[in-house]
């Protein structure tokens, strides 16, 4: 009975375990494999040692990235505006603790990726150690 309980428990132990996958199928953003390290203690970079400041990176991802401060942690967004085909006006701005998508006006929070539309912004995964974030996808 007893080995029975501990064979019980152990595989509800494994298969409620997960992997922190991130939901990112976006129908409008596609997937584009990536690395990048960025070190806060350069100028450019050192508003994110401070909550609720964001940075705009270009070069990675569809559009570039936002790189937001939560005060707990680090999110990385993807900046192409998600519910719109990539177009020449889909690269979003920030605002504040906000993006905003140019093409529609709509907004998405930086602390959740959400807005009011159908898809979240597209997140990608980030990694601190010491003053360096290395984002990847």
């Amino acid at each position: 009975m007893r080995k029975l309980l501990l064979l019980t428990f152990f595989f509800t132990i494994l298969f409620s375990c997960s992997d922190s996958g991130l939901a990112n199928y976006n129908p409008y953003i596609p997937n584009y494999t990536f690395t990048v390290d960025i070190n806060m203690n350069l100028p450019l970079y050192s508003n994110l040692q401070y909550p609720s400041n964001a940075v705009y990176y270009a070069g990675k991802g569809v559009k570039g990235l936002i790189i937001f401060n939560t005060g707990s942690g680090y999110n990385v967004f993807d900046a192409a505006c998600p519910n719109q085909n990539v177009s020449s006006c889909s690269t979003m701005t920030i605002n504040g603790i906000d993006a905003v998508c140019p093409c529609d006006g709509k907004t998405y929070s930086l602390f959740t990726g959400q807005g009011s539309l159908q898809y979240p912004m597209k997140q990608y995964r980030v990694d601190v150690n010491g003053n360096v974030l290395h984002i990847y996808n």
